[in-house]
Order: C-alpha cells, then sequence, then structure tokens
C-alpha cells in the first residue's frame, strides 16, 4: 500500500495540549543534520569502506569505527512483548468535563481548563511484532496520562472482560494460544488445538469467548474501537470515602467491525491497515476522538449487582448502572520515532496517582507483579523509568541508584533515608499524611489457596452478551466458532467447546456444532466435567443495548469512499456528489485501471489516485459508480474491477451507481427501473439512480445515510456472491 503522501511541512499541526510533555521529549530528541560522527562525537570520514591492510587485504580489528556500528546494529532489537508485541501509538491529551473531587482526589480529574499529556498505545495481543493488524484477537487500549502528580497508566483492552479469573493461569492461557511450540504454528491466531483444548476445559472462559468470536475482535479501525480498563477498580476522595469504578473509552465515530473474509483478504493486502489507518488520520488533521466513562458503584451496595465484581470475567451491565462520560481524549500528534516511544513505552497497571487505587481481582493484583517484571526483562533493566517516553513529567526523587543504563546523575554523597547528612536535619519518610495513601481495605483470614465461591457462575453473562446481539451479529458470532473448531483436529475438544455452549444457548450450540462433524451439544457432558461449576446467578437484565455494535454511528466522517472510473466517464454525474461527501468528511479516491489521469467525457482529465491492483475493495468503506458508457464498458470488461464490486457487495459495504454505472452491477440482478427520478434501493446498502432526473441533492442524501451505517449485515444473497 502507498506511503501518505502528505510532508512534513504539509501535514496537518497537531493541537497545543501535551506541549509539556513534547517540550521534556524534544529535550532528547536529535536531528539527522551536521557531520557524520561516531557515538563518542569523532567525525567519521568514509562511511563506505572498512579499515583494510591493503585495497584488497583483510579488514583491521582496529577498525572501531566499524565495530561500534555493527556492535550498535547487532544490538538494536529488544525482546518484543511476551503478549502485546505488534502495536501503534499516538500522543494526545484529556481533558476532563467536570470536576470529580466527590469521587476522587485525583487531580488530573479535577480542573477542566487542564489538558493533560497521554500516549496512548493500541495492539494485537497473541500476535508476534511480525503479525497482522487485522487478525481475530482482542486489542490492548493502553493510556499513559503524565500528570502533575506522576504518571498513570490505565491498561486495558478493547474487550471489558477476560479470560481467566485469576493470574496464575495467565501463563498457561498464553502458552495454548500461542503459535504450537512443535512447529510455531499458527501465528497470531486463535484457531488451533491447543487454545480450544485450554479453553474448552476453562469454562470461566466462556464469557469472553463470546466476545472474542464477536466483530469486536475484528475492529475496522482503532479509532473505532471501544475501550475498557477491565478490572473493578477503587475511586478515593480527599476524605478516604471508596467507591468502586469500571473505566470505559467510547470513540466518538461509533463502534465497528470488519467481515470476517474481509480481514482476512486485508491481512494479506495490507498487513498494517490499522497502523496506517491511525498515522494517515492524524496526519491528515482527523484526530480521532474518545470520551472516558465512568460505572460508579458506592462501597457496601456492589453485593446489589448479583455478581462478584471482583471476577474479571464479569462486567457490569450499562442498563443496570450507567456510564458517567467524565472527560474527552484527543490523539493529535503521531510518535517521532515507533522504536523509541511506540515499542519503549512501558505501561503498568501499578502506575497509579493519589484517588485511584486496586481492589483485590486476581487478576490484576497477578498483574501488579507482572509488569514490573516484564519491563525489566524488556528494556534491559530496573531504569526503564528514565527512558524519554517514561519519563513523569514532575519531578521525581528516592535513593534507588546505578542499574543498567542509569541516566540521572545523582550528587551528593546521601543515598538512604532516614539521613542527616544530607541537609544537617533529618530527614525522614515514616508514615506521613501526604503522597499516596492505600485504602485500608479489612481482610478476611484465614490465608488460602482457594477461589471464591462468589466468581462460580460462567455462563449468565455470557448469555445476556449473546441475547443482546442483533440476528446479523449471532450470524457473526456462529461462524466465528465454526470455523474457529473446524481447525480443530481433535474432535473430542470440538465437542467439549459445543457443550460449554449449551449452557450459554442451547440454539446457539447447535447452529455451532451442525457442520463439525461431532454429536449434538450435551449441557449434562459439560456439567459432569471437572472444572465446571453447578452455580448461576439471575441476570438483573435479560439483554443490554451497549452489548451491540449496531447502530453505534457517528455519521461518515474519514470514511474512504471508491469511486471507480476509466476514459469516458461522465465527471459531471458525480462532481457535486463527490464534494457533498468531502463535506460530510469522508475522504473520496478515484479507483482506475492506470495511475495517471482518465480522461472524462467531456474532455478533462481526472486524476487517478489508485489503481485496481493496489488498492482492493477492502481498503474502502463504500463504492461509488458514476456514469459514462465508455466508462462503464471498460469496467464491465475488467475482471478487477466487477470483483471490486462483488467483493463490496459481499462485505456488506455501501454501493451507489449512477446512469450507466447501474450496468457495473448488472451479474447481482440490479437495474434501474420506472421512471428513475428517485433513488432506488433493491437491497439493503444498495442504491441506484439516474442522477440527470433526481432532485438535487437526493443521491447525496441517501449515500451518506447509507454509508453512516456501516454495513448492511441483513443484505441479500450474499452468501451467494462469488467473491
Amino acid at each position: 500500500m502507498p506511503q501518505p503522501k502528505r510532508s512534513a511541512a504539509t501535514a496537518a499541526k497537531p493541537a497545543s495540549a501535551g506541549t509539556e510533555k513534547q517540550k521534556q521529549l524534544l529535550a532528547s530528541t536529535a536531528e539527522a543534520i551536521g557531520n557524520l560522527t561516531t557515538n563518542q562525537g569523532l567525525q567519521i570520514p568514509d562511511n563506505h569502506n572498512s579499515l583494510k591492510a591493503g585495497v584488497r587485504g583483510p579488514t583491521l580489528l582496529e577498525d572501531f569505527i566499524l565495530r561500534e556500528k555493527i556492535t550498535h546494529f547487532d544490538h538494536e532489537r529488544i525482546p518484543e512483548r511476551a503478549v502485546h508485541a505488534r502495536g501503534t501509538a499516538a500522543h494526545g491529551f484529556f481533558k476532563v468535563y467536570k470536576p470529580m473531587a466527590q469521587f476522587t482526589s485525583a487531580g488530573f480529574l479535577q480542573d477542566p481548563e487542564a489538558e493533560i499529556p497521554v500516549f496512548v498505545r493500541f495492539s494485537t495481543v497473541a500476535g508476534s511484532r511480525g503479525s497482522a493488524d487485522t487478525v481475530r484477537d482482542v486489542r490492548g487500549f493502553a493510556v499513559k496520562f503524565y500528570t502533575n502528580e506522576g504518571n498513570y497508566d490505565l491498561v486495558g483492552n478493547n474487550i471489558p472482560v477476560f479470560f481467566i479469573q485469576d493470574a496464575i493461569k495467565f501463563p498457561d492461557l498464553v502458552h495454548a494460544v500461542k503459535p504450537e511450540p512443535h512447529n510455531e504454528m499458527p501465528q497470531a491466531s486463535s484457531a488451533h488445538d491447543t487454545f480450544w483444548d485450554f479453553v474448552s476445559l476453562m469454562p470461566e472462559s466462556t464469557h469472553m469467548l463470546m466476545w472474542t468470536m464477536s466483530d469486536r475482535a475484528i475492529p475496522r479501525s482503532y479509532r473505532m474501537m471501544e475501550g475498557f480498563g477491565v478490572h473493578t477498580f477503587r475511586f478515593l476522595n480527599a476524605s478516604g470515602e471508596s467507591h468502586f469504578v469500571k473505566f470505559h473509552w467510547k470513540p466518538k465515530l461509533g463502534v465497528h467491525g470488519l467481515a470476517w473474509d474481509e480481514a482476512q483478504k486485508i491481512a494479506g493486502k495490507d498487513a498494517d491497515f490499522h497502523r496506517r489507518d491511525l498515522w494517515e488520520a492524524i496526519d491528515q488533521g482527523n484526530f480521532p476522538e474518545w470520551e472516558l466513562g465512568v460505572q460508579i458503584i458506592e462501597e457496601g451496595k456492589e453485593d446489589k449487582l448479583g455478581f462478584d465484581i471482583l471476577d474479571p470475567t464479569k462486567l457490569i451491565p450499562e442498563s443496570v448502572v450507567p456510564v458517567q462520560i467524565i472527560g474527552k481524549m484527543v490523539l493529535n500528534r503521531n510518535p517521532d520515532n515507533f522504536f523509541a516511544e511506540t515499542e519503549q513505552v512501558a505501561f503498568h497497571p501499578g502506575h497509579l496517582v493519589p484517588g485511584i487505587d486496586f481492589s483485590s481481582d486476581p487478576l490484576l493484583q497477578g498483574r501488579l507483579f507482572s509488569y514490573t517484571d516484564t519491563q525489566i526483562s524488556r528494556l534491559g533493566g530496573a531504569n526503564f523509568h528514565e527512558l524519554p517516553i517514561n519519563k513523569a513529567v514532575c519531578p521525581f526523587h528516592n535513593f534507588q541508584r546505578d542499574g543498567m543504563h542509569r541516566q540521572t546523575v545523582n550528587k551528593g554523597r546521601v543515598n538512604y533515608e532516614p539521613n542527616t547528612l544530607a541537609t544537617g536535619s533529618e530527614y525522614r519518610v515514616d508514615g506521613g499524611a501526604q503522597g499516596f495513601q492505600s485504602y485500608p481495605e479489612p481482610l478476611q483470614p484465614p490465608k488460602v489457596r482457594r477461589r471464591s465461591p462468589s466468581f462460580d457462575d460462567h455462563f449468565s453473562q455470557a448469555t445476556l452478551f449473546w441475547n443482546s446481539q442483533t440476528p446479523a451479529e449471532k450470524d457473526h458470532i456462529v461462524a466465528a466458532f465454526r470455523f474457529e473448531l473446524s481447525k480443530v483436529d481433535v474432535p473430542e475438544i470440538r465437542q467439549r467447546m459445543v457443550d460449554n455452549l449449551a449452557h450459554v444457548d442451547a440454539k446457539l450450540a447447535t447452529r455451532v456444532a451442525a457442520p463439525l462433524g461431532i454429536n449434538t451439544p450435551d449441557a449434562k457432558a459439560a456439567a459432569g466435567r471437572l472444572g465446571f461449576r453447578d452455580y448461576r446467578i439471575e441476570n438483573a437484565v435479560e439483554e443490554d443495548a451497549a452489548l451491540s455494535m449496531a447502530k453505534t454511528s457517528d455519521g461518515i466522517k474519514t470514511r474512504k469512499i471508491a469511486i471507480l472510473v476509466a476514459d469516458g466517464v461522465d465527471w459531471l454525474t458525480f462532481k457535486r456528489l463527490q464534494q457533498e461527501l468531502t463535506d460530510a468528511g469522508a475522504a473520496c479516491k478515484v479507483v482506475a485501471p492506470q495511475l495517471g489521469t482518465v480522461k472524462t467525457s467531456s474532455g478533462k482529465q481526472l486524476p487517478v489516485d489508485h489503481t485496481f491492483a493496489n488498492a482492493p475493495s477492502v481498503m474502502f468503506d463504500a463504492v461509488l459508480v458514476p456514469g459514462g458508457e465508455a466508462s462503464v464498458a471498460a469496467l464491465s470488461q475488467l475482471g478487477d474491477a466487477v470483483h471490486f464490486i462483488l467483493e463490496s457487495y459481499k462485505h456488506c459495504k455501501t454501493l451507489c451507481a449512477l446512469n450507466e454505472g447501474v450496468q457495473l452491477l448488472g451479474s447481482l440482478g440490479f437495474a434501474l427501473e420506472g421512471k428513475g427520478d428517485q433513488v432506488m434501493e433493491p437491497t439493503a446498502g444498495v442504491l441506484l439512480a439516474d442522477a440527470r432526473k433526481t432532485v438535487e441533492g437526493q443521491i447525496a442524501q441517501a449515500f451518506i445515510s447509507s454509508i453512516a451505517v456501516h454495513r448492511h449485515w441483513d443484505r441479500l444473497n450474499v452468501d451467494a456472491v462469488p467473491a
């Protein structure tokens, strides 16, 4: 895929927010100017030839310039993250809408005028750094707030629950979902025996499986993806009063997904699809926005929810506890260097500020150890906090010293506390009232290695999720389970999984099992296996609209529209329509058989943005086919153009054909009928119109409204289309 064409000089200027962090980063930023030197500043006279014993002789060991350059290159790569290895990131800012002092003393949640710098990293979980963006997977959504009280990291995912209830099972989960150890396959995919063997034996994973088999696991864009803190945290106000809190990020562009067939094709056509999408949006000034929401539960009233809020496989339905929107985050600047910022950023759920504290969620508790341990291993030592991207904007001081890659030069003889030698008076930090205060939660003896019985319900919220989906979304979940389980070689594993699904919904389990060559689902068999818990709560609601991705659209801003043309296109039929789409925020791109220009029916030269070869239909959100007899005749004879239309139809995207352009949809059985003075919609999201007869603006209005729906999953005969 082509790189963004905007130069640094013409790229959209980021907003002023975050300048405090930007200034700090600039102190560590170097421009590629001046003489070429060694890392010690010695000017290099020749960067093309090593030092040799004669022009044809062996290279000399004394060539310290060669050795420095090669040695540094040999050590350029650091260990990739064990999970969340593949990601992308951006800078931005956060603003709270109103003071939250009633619930929390966290400073960054008090001043509506303050813009808090943030750095946000999105990622896939299972794949390596070299895997594709559009695989079926959970997505990481990690936000680092650079506050005046220290860094606060909200390290979450695009799914509000998780596979396991206790961190001790995390290594097993990751080992199971990663490529199988004997052959290192498959990459970035859960569709293999070890993963489904593990989760079929872990009924607690069922709720998460419903989410990962839904379209949530194949987002259209990072910009169109919700984020969740996953765990239950605490808000603490200045009086020490505690409220439980769940964090939500709501994207302003709505929540949208890809078609599964489309996602697989994008992985081959452009493995960087999500990375490129985010980079280009920011580069072009279309800054992504999310609103921060919280679900707040008063301490002591959590039992009324009917489930244990410390269980990370559970969510709080929004129809039971509404999400309060409290602030906005805007991403407005791309990183200057991927490695220095995106790769070296170190998140940790234990990076807190006063006013926010943990709960006793056993998965969260394990993460508090794991993240520090991981960063030390990955970034070469305990001083990862001194890397520019990780450095707090507020001063920091302690008596931690030395270690690999230490950058601070600590002056003086005192490196301990308490002391009197630093200032002549006693310096002691011993039980003060200032600074971070942990919530004095009462604990229950005895010390045990057990799971709380309140965690034993494994299926009721999976049923809630299923009940909340539209018919099309349910179809996609069934298809995803069928695909994944069809990749499992051992029939017993497939059988165990559908037996578990029978406890979610009998029809779901039966539909999944039908093509898998196994017996009908047996709920009693699942109940008789080790790991099954015969306990089920009654959900407060039977379904929750917030769990569905349907009806979350917000216009067509940044949507990509392909305009298919060839020589002889009638430019006048779509000139105004193109302008109205652009005015609505869409990006219109002309796609033709070759680059350069095409000649319109009136003799003008129309610039071409892409060809059918370098920008297939999966790169776009909607398609426009203008009129022009010669253009349509040429496109009808071009297999790539016909395939473009068929594939767009199969992926349920909006298609609009004008005048003779309708002929290109002929193989789908569509044609203009009647007087042609109205926009026809023979099936969902297919618009046909005679631009010479319809009322001005009517086509644009219909086209924009149709694109805003995102996808038309209820379209006719999609499975019959050969694309």
